[in-house]
């Protein structure tokens, strides 16, 4: 049996079941599909302050020591960095920055803009073939698959395959041997693929990785895998659905849409609005408790398991009024990207190559529509994923007229 957060309608629309917690109290506690409990964090100030708060680990190895395995996923799935505190967290994240700093994405611009432009062109010429497409199988993925794979050395002919297994990792309707077997498919591409730049090393950021490994010695080769595995994961899932999910609201709300398409300059505000009003991680990765706390009004014990939700805090009314609403004039604050030491360290990436998505198919694309704008959001696909809020599919054809027609 499914508990709420993973039942279909969740992935669906988490909004509602997320604000029915909160009005309870910002923290409560909620029983699993796995029959254990877990307390859910939903108010802004309660998750902007656990994401911070040392006492709540992210050490996933020290919380299952001893504990019965009932999983087989790959120790560079399960152990990367994301699931480590300080002092290994910091040394990790300070190797995996340099990829990311606002140097290095400035950088990246000119070939996130020429990827973004042969996209549009492709989804420009389905449309005028087929009166048809679908944003994300044929834009929001592919741009942020590109960029990554580019960044790490990742052939093009690999892309397909890293991409599948990436999503099954997150696919919660998938079975747990499904997903394990992922992992050790991902975990061994990595692997070979670290073994291929050790031998013809490039410019691209793993080969840095590798000579961090074997020069200075500061990344054993579990954590040069598992930061590769991580880095072509989190590089890609966060950002397709950053651009899925802000598309949809632009095409939801045509002033929105001819605002921005005349006046690119106010896109980087609206990428922070988008990340606030359907953010790209419904739910952050696993904490635990390890000292007595209290947080919001709850008295969380030793152990326990504590989930933050950044969607929720987002919406939360206490910070941002009428949280329901696409507004431009917001003062920024989400937590899209996380808080204190696990900030999303890939979020300088994601903000450019959102923007730039954005700003290509307002002005390549302008007769953008829904397919069936008047069948409403219910009619649409969304991913049943773990923590990720993302679109299956976004269908669209255009007001423009096809040749011949």
């Amino acid at each position: 049996m499914n508990g709420p957060l993973e039942s279909q309608e969740f992935s669906r629309d988490p909004y509602p079941l997320l604000a029915a917690l909160r009005e309870r109290g910002p923290v409560q506690r909620i029983r699993t599909g796995n029959g254990r409990t877990t307390w859910v964090v939903t108010g802004y100030a309660q998750a902007r302050a656990a994401l911070a708060d040392g006492r709540l680990s992210k050490d996933t190895a020290r919380y299952f020591a001893g504990r019965p395995a009932h999983r087989n996923l790959a120790p560079a799935v399960s152990r990367t960095m994301l699931a480590t505190d300080p002092p290994d967290h910091g040394r990790l994240r300070k190797l995996a920055m340099k990829a990311f700093t606002p140097a290095a994405v400035a950088r990246l611009e000119p070939r996130i803009r020429e990827v973004a432009e042969e996209l549009a062109g492709a989804v420009a010429a389905r449309l005028a073939a087929r009166g048809a497409a679908d944003l994300i199988e044929e834009f929001a993925v592919p741009l942020p698959i590109a960029v990554i794979s580019e960044l790490l050395g990742v052939p093009e002919r690999d892309r397909a395959a890293v991409r599948r297994w990436s999503n099954t990792l997150f696919a919660a309707a998938d079975p747990d041997d499904v997903v394990d077997r992922a992992s050790h498919e991902l975990s061994d591409y990595m692997t070979e693929l670290i073994a291929a730049r050790r031998d013809s090393p490039g410019e691209d950021v793993l080969s840095g990785l590798i000579a961090a490994r074997d020069e200075e010695d500061r990344l054993t080769e579990p954590e040069l895998v598992s930061l590769a595995v991580l880095l072509v994961v989190a590089g890609h899932e966060t950002t397709a659905n950053l651009i899925g999910n802000g598309m949809l609201a632009l095409l939801l709300d045509d002033p929105l849409r001819a605002r921005l398409a005349a006046d690119p300059g106010l896109l980087p505000g609206a990428v922070e609005e988008f990340l606030r009003y359907d953010a790209p991680l419904t739910v952050a990765t696993f904490r635990y408790a390890t000292e007595p706390m209290e947080l919001g009004g709850a008295r969380i014990a030793p152990g326990d398991v504590v989930l933050v939700s950044p969607g929720a805090a987002n919406r939360d009314p206490a910070q941002f009024p009428a949280p329901d609403a696409v507004r431009l004039d917001r003062p920024t604050g989400h937590l899209a990207f996380g808080h204190g030491p696990h900030h999303c360290l890939g979020a300088p990436l994601a903000r450019v190559e959102a923007r730039i998505a954005f700003e290509v198919l307002l002005t390549r694309l302008p007769g953008l529509r829904l397919r069936d704008r008047s069948a409403g959001t219910g009619a649409l696909r969304w991913r049943r994923t773990r923590l990720m809020r993302g679109l299956a599919e976004l269908p669209v054809t255009t007001s423009e007229r096809r040749p011949g027609s």
